[in-house]
């Protein structure tokens, strides 16, 4: 092997400028086919064929040296490698010295949205949140200013800005053929996928972009459930805190209020290496110990520090080894390269960034970026590290108001119904249910057929124990393992993709059978892979859809839909019928008892006052009688203002453009549409890819994936599984609160 080599022959290659960022890309790899390696540097022996991610340790570096650094790097990648270089969603570190090297090889697109985390692109300026980067007041802890777009990264080289949207592919070959650095809008993670999909067709393209970009990367390649063992728990946990960020202060705090022993340390004197060990072994034999700076700290010795970090580290783990907690990606690796660690394994995410390994000596190790998490991050991991959940004062976050668990014989169970056979609703199941977090957060039993999904296994490449049950007492929580109920009602040949009688009335039956359940009690919540509404009439079960067939089942008289994303919420008030029936149906009470329902859902979720924009009806919600007949009028406002009277945050009727347009940057928490493709409209393309369709107004809970059967995929492998987990982890939330979204 040539020296900085990273063969033989990987299946894709990425370079890391700290630690934990590179560890934050292995976490995406996990559940991939391919052989996962995270090395110290860019010379470590690893399995062939694989996935290698090297930490090349140039965040702190001059200019000149991380392009050295990054120069003898790519000259080690087999020809042909597929290359990424991961950055800093905050644009730190030497990123045009570093992309630049790529770009002096060839063609280079650049997508620099994290949307996990809110920070997106758009027209070539990073935004955190709503504001530009370079206002945001993130980089206090930086010696430069933040640069006012991305393309500033890189003076004196072209660059192309590459709008979001259907002609990205486009865009970008145009890019390509001109020299240019692309540099891509990105506000979804659809957009991501839609860059790498596009950027196959471009011979020699290497990419560059966030962590978020990398996971776009791995979603092309297979799943395979690989459960893996990891060591017990050491008698006692360092957490090592190497970050100026202002959340660091709240995470300490959350971390003693548990029970940690805190133990602060003068920057000055560990410069000069005058620091009495003694505090923080007597810490450490008390079982959690967390490690802290005070005192100014000058951004120019920052690496200075973290080296000093990692030999105070070395100096109290002499005699013992402490799983570690590290945060800010600099400290991580100076720690780790102090005790002598060679290599890491990841084996689990904690939350997004908080990353398990198991290092070369066999201790865990936990990497964090500094800015991640929120004042429970460092609870989280903890109670991790512990092997049980945080405690109850300190709840961890997995999503919006989810905490993860270990303690599977009190997570709530759902059922989670097949759809129609012939769609992708089998491929979408079963890598969700195989999914780490799904099974903390609960115990999904699938009402289906065994069969098929056992194909769909086979579709997807994934070695799953698919195990029959007769009842949901039955079922047992294992990894690989999943639950069904098998009906049996599907044909061996069944053909994807094709509508099928056979198809709809077993996913009717399918329903039916989990809303027994559900009213039973035996079952917490349903989860609902998608139906086919033409295959359901063909089979004589005449619906619209699973709303009115849930809420026929459950002798409900009125239910409406809600479509959650990240980043948008919408309630209907009217939903599956002709948009003249639809303007006719819509009355102030049907808006008000609509608002209420998406209140009391939006209160139970735990927002305890949303706020609610209500679409008008007309272009312009009728502009004063300019347009339409004075629908608004007679229709929504009454109900608005009874709403109001009752205390409830409710503004409108508002322009649907303009009401969809501010909630997508954070304005109000819900809105609501008046029909349905007023309301699925905006939501497809703000957040499909991680959208729930919740059923609302049900005595059960009920949530579904926000995407139909797409018989156009269906059995070949590709469908995108996320939907599904987040509608998992919703049906999850709702189940554990105190009642009943009604």
């Amino acid at each position: 092997m040539r020296p900085n080599s990273i063969g033989p022959d990987p299946t894709v290659a990425v370079f890391a400028d700290d630690l934990s960022g590179a560890a934050e890309v292995a976490s995406a790899f996990l559940d991939r086919s391919a052989p996962l390696s995270l090395l110290l540097g860019a010379g470590e022996a690893h399995e062939a064929g694989g996935v290698v991610i090297a930490d090349l340790d140039t965040r702190s570096m001059s200019a000149e040296g991380a392009a050295r650094t990054m120069r003898r790097a790519l000259d080690g990648v087999p020809s042909g490698t597929p290359v990424v270089k991961k950055i800093d969603s905050l644009l730190r570190g030497n990123i045009g010295a570093e992309v630049g090297i790529l770009a002096d090889d060839g063609p280079v697109v650049l997508a620099a949205g994290l949307p996990a985390l809110d920070r997106t692109v758009r027209g070539g300026v990073v935004h955190v949140g709503s504001t530009p980067l370079h206002a945001a007041g993130v980089w206090s802890a930086e010696s430069t200013p933040p640069p006012e777009s991305v393309a500033a990264l890189f003076p004196g080289r072209p660059t192309r800005c590459v709008p979001r949207g259907p002609g990205v592919g486009q865009a970008l070959t145009r890019a390509a053929s001109d020299g240019a650095i692309a540099i891509c809008d990105v506000e979804t993670e659809a957009d991501l996928d839609a860059i790498v999909l596009a950027c196959r067709t471009i011979p020699g393209v290497r990419l560059a972009g966030t962590a978020a970009l990398t996971a776009a990367v791995a979603r092309t390649l297979p799943i395979r459930f690989v459960p893996g063992a990891t060591p017990e728990p050491a008698d006692s946990v360092l957490t090592v805190v190497g970050t100026a960020e202002p959340i660091a202060v709240q995470q300490v705090a959350s971390l003693v209020a548990d029970g940690a022993r805190h133990v602060p340390v003068g920057a000055r004197s560990l410069l000069l290496g005058d620091v009495d060990t003694g505090p923080l072994r007597r810490a450490l034999d008390s079982g959690h110990a967390v490690l802290t700076v005070t005192g100014d700290v000058d951004p120019s010795n920052a690496r200075t520090l973290s080296a000093a970090l990692g030999r105070l580290t070395e100096a109290v783990q002499r005699d013992r080894k402490s799983d570690l907690v590290l945060t800010g990606g600099e400290t991580a690796r100076a720690v780790v390269d102090a005790l002598g660690i060679t290599s890491l394994r990841p084996v689990h995410e904690v939350h997004h960034g908080a990353v398990v390994s198991v290092a070369s000596d066999g201790r865990r190790v936990v990497t964090k970026p500094g800015s991640f998490g929120d004042a429970t991050s460092l609870s989280a991991i903890a109670a991790y590290l512990r092997g049980h959940q945080p405690p109850t004062h300190t709840p961890t976050q997995r999503g919006p108001h989810m905490s993860a668990s270990t303690d599977t014989a009190n997570l709530p169970v759902v059922a989670v119904t097949m759809g129609d056979g012939a769609g992708i609703g089998p491929e979408v199941i079963v890598p969700a249910l195989l999914d780490e977090a799904t099974r903390s957060w609960c115990n999904p039993v699938v009402i289906g057929d065994a069969k098929r999904l056992r194909l769909a296994a086979i579709v997807l490449g994934i070695d799953v124990d698919i195990v029959t049950v007769e009842s949901i007492a039955d079922a047992q929580s294992a990894p690989g393992r999943v639950n069904v109920i098998d009906l049996d009602l599907l044909p061996e040949d069944l053909a994807w993709g094709e509508l099928s009688p056979v198809a709809g009335h077993a996913a009717y039956e399918y329903i039916r059978v989990a809303s027994e359940l559900a009213v039973r009690g035996e079952v917490q919540a349903i989860c609902t892979a998608p139906l086919n509404k033409e295959a359901l009439h063909a089979a004589g079960h005449i619906f619209p859809g699973h709303t009115e067939l849930l809420a026929h089942l459950t002798g409900t008289e009125e239910v409406s839909m809600m479509l959650s994303t990240p980043k948008l919420k919408v309630i209907h008030v009217t939903t599956h019928i002709g948009l003249l029936d639809a303007v006719a149906k819509i009355e102030p009470g049907l808006v008000e008892r609509t608002i209420r329902r998406g209140h009391e859902a939006l209160v139970r979720s735990g927002i305890p006052e949303p706020k609610i924009g209500v679409c008008g009806i007309n272009p312009h919600a009728g502009e004063h009688g300019l347009f339409g007949y004075g629908e608004e009028e007679q229709k929504i406002i009454p109900a608005v203002e009874v709403l109001k009277a009752d205390g409830i945050d409710v503004h409108g009727p508002l322009p649907a453009d303009t009401a969809f347009f501010l909630a997508g940057r954070g304005d109000y928490d819900l809105i609501v549409a008046m029909y349905h493709d007023q309301g699925h409209g905006p939501v497809k393309v703000l957040g499909i890819e991680a959208g729930v369709n919740i059923t609302v107004g049900l005595p059960v809970i009920r949530t579904s994936v926000d995407h139909g059967t797409a018989f156009d995929i269906a059995g070949k492998g590709i469908a995108e599984a996320g939907s599904m987990v987040e509608a998992l982890r919703q049906a999850a939330e709702l189940a554990t609160s105190t009642a009943v979204v009604k």
